[in-house]
C-alpha cells in the first residue's frame, strides 16, 4: 500500500504517494513551492483573460517511482495511465486535473517553468470555454518541407520585429507576417485549417502562459519575442509551430484589441484577427518582402537541411516500412516527445519516446510510425516474443490476455489481434 504524507499549510495542501519501496524523486518542499507558484498567477490573473479562475487541480507525477505530488486530495479512483508520461490535462475521478512529469519540470528556470504551469491550466478549462478543437485529419507535414518552413521562419522573422517595433515599421511587419503566412497556406488544399485548429489548440495556451507569468505588457512583447527566436532551434515545426506562433499573435492581438479574448471562438483565425482589428494588409510583393528578413541565406540554410532529411527519411522507411515489422491498433492515452518527429510522406509520421496503453495491452517504444489517419502503429522486427512479452530494437509490448500475434499480410510482418 502507498505511504501518504500530507502537509497542510494554511494556503494549499501537498499530498505526496510514494511506492513503498520507492525513494520519491518528487522533493516535497519542491512540490510544495510549484504549486504555491502556480496558484499565485492564476489568482493574480483573476479570470481576465476568459472570464473563468485558471487555477485548479495539478498533479506532478514521476513515472520511474509511481511518486505523485497533488495539490488536493487526489480522487478515489484509479491512476489515468498516462499520468507520469504526458504535460496535459487529463481526467481523474471525474474531473479535469492539469498534470506534469516531473523530470520534465524546468527545476532551474522559474519562468519557464511558470509558463509550462499556466499552459497546462489552460488547457484544464479549455474545454469548458469551447475552445478545444477536434484535430483535423492528417497533420502538419507541410511543416517539414523546405517551402514550408522557409515561409513559416519568415512569419516568425516579421512577427518578432512586429512586437519590438512601432509605428510604420511595425505596420510593416505585421503586413509581411500575414503576407508570409498567406503564402504558406497555399502549399495545400487543408493547410490553412490545420494550422488554424493547431494555433487555437496550442497557441492559445501558450498566449495565456506568456501573458499571465509576465508582470507588464512590455515583458510579454519580449518574451514573445524570445521564444519565436528560440523556435527554429527545434528540430520538426510539425508538432510545435503553433506555441510561438499563438503566444506572438495573441500579444499583439493586446495592442490593437484588448479583451479579445472574451469575444474569440473555436472557429476564430488569429491571423485574420489580427488583419482585421489592426486595418493592416497581407503583404502581397512576398518575395521582395523576404529580402528584409534574410531570405536568401535562410533558402540556402533549408536546401542543405532538406537533403539530411531526406537520408533520415530513408533510413526510417527501410525500417519502418520495407523491412518486417509489427502492426498494432491505435491505442489511448498516449505520449511522446515532440522533438524529433518525422513525417515520412505517404505513409505517416514517426514519433519518439512513444508510450500508449490500448485493450491489447502496453507498448513502449523508442520510436513508433503512426499511420496517416491515425490507426494503426508500427514498430521495426525482427520481434522476439517471451511469455506475453514482444520485443525488438528499442521497444516491447506487453500483450494483454485475448490478444495474440498472427502473421502479416507480407513475410516476416506481425500483428496484434484479438484472439476471436
Amino acid at each position: 500500500m502507498p505511504n501518504r504524507l500530507r502537509l497542510s499549510r494554511t494556503a494549499a495542501t501537498l499530498v505526496v504517494l510514494a511506492g513503498s519501496t520507492a525513494s520519491a524523486q518528487i522533493v516535497p518542499e519542491r512540490a510544495e513551492q510549484y504549486f504555491r507558484e502556480a496558484r499565485m498567477l492564476c489568482e493574480s490573473e483573476g479570470g481576465q483573460l476568459w472570464g473563468v479562475s485558471l487555477c485548479g487541480p495539478m498533479v506532478f507525477a514521476d513515472a520511474s517511482s509511481g511518486a505523485i505530488a497533488t495539490n488536493r486530495t487526489p480522487p478515489d479512483a484509479d491512476r489515468p495511465r498516462a499520468l507520469g508520461y504526458a504535460n496535459a490535462a487529463m481526467t481523474w475521478g471525474g474531473e479535469r486535473w492539469s498534470t506534469f512529469v516531473w523530470p520534465m519540470i524546468p527545476h532551474d528556470d522559474q519562468r519557464s517553468r511558470a509558463r509550462l504551469m499556466m499552459h497546462e491550466l489552460f488547457h484544464r478549462v479549455q474545454p469548458d470555454l469551447g475552445l478545444l478543437v477536434r484535430a483535423a485529419p492528417g497533420g502538419a507535414d507541410h511543416l517539414d518541407t523546405p517551402e514550408g518552413r522557409y515561409w513559416l521562419q519568415l512569419e516568425w522573422r516579421a512577427l518578432a520585429r512586429a512586437l519590438v517595433m512601432a509605428g510604420a515599421a511595425r505596420t510593416q511587419a505585421i503586413g509581411d507576417a500575414l503576407g508570409f503566412r498567406h503564402r504558406r497556406r497555399q502549399l495545400g488544399p487543408d493547410v490553412a485549417e490545420i494550422e488554424r485548429i493547431s494555433e487555437v489548440n496550442e497557441g492559445l495556451a501558450q498566449y495565456t502562459a506568456t501573458v499571465t507569468v509576465a508582470e507588464t505588457d512590455h515583458e510579454a512583447r519580449l518574451a514573445a519575442v524570445e521564444q519565436l527566436r528560440q523556435a527554429p532551434e527545434k528540430e520538426s515545426f510539425v508538432r510545435t509551430f503553433a506555441y510561438s506562433s499563438g503566444a506572438a499573435y495573441g500579444v499583439l492581438l493586446d495592442l490593437y484589441s484588448p479583451g479579445w479574448t472574451r469575444q474569440f471562438t473555436a472557429t476564430g483565425n488569429l491571423g485574420d484577427l489580427l488583419k482585421r482589428v489592426s486595418g493592416v494588409a497581407a503583404a502581397s510583393e512576398v518575395e521582395i518582402a523576404a529580402k528584409r528578413y534574410g531570405g536568401s541565406s535562410l533558402r540556402v540554410a533549408e536546401e542543405n537541411r532538406e537533403a539530411e532529411q531526406q537520408a533520415r527519411i530513408a533510413e526510417l522507411r527501410a525500417r519502418f516500412v520495407e523491412g518486417p515489422v509489427l502492426r498494432l491498433p491505435r491505442g489511448r492515452d498516449a505520449s511522446f516527445i515532440t522533438t524529433g518527429v518525422t513525417p515520412i510522406p505517404g505513409v505517416g509520421t514517426v514519433f519518439p519516446q512513444y508510450r500508449v496503453n490500448g485493450p491489447w495491452g502496453r507498448l513502449e517504444a523508442s520510436q513508433v510510425l503512426v499511420s496517416q489517419d491515425g490507426t494503426v502503429l508500427t514498430v521495426p522486427g525482427p520481434v522476439t516474443v517471451t511469455g506475453s512479452v514482444a520485443s525488438g530494437d528499442s521497444w516491447s509490448v506487453t500483450i494483454s490476455e485475448g490478444w495474440t500475434l498472427r502473421p502479416g499480410s507480407r513475410a516476416g510482418d506481425l500483428e496484434l489481434v484479438p484472439k476471436s
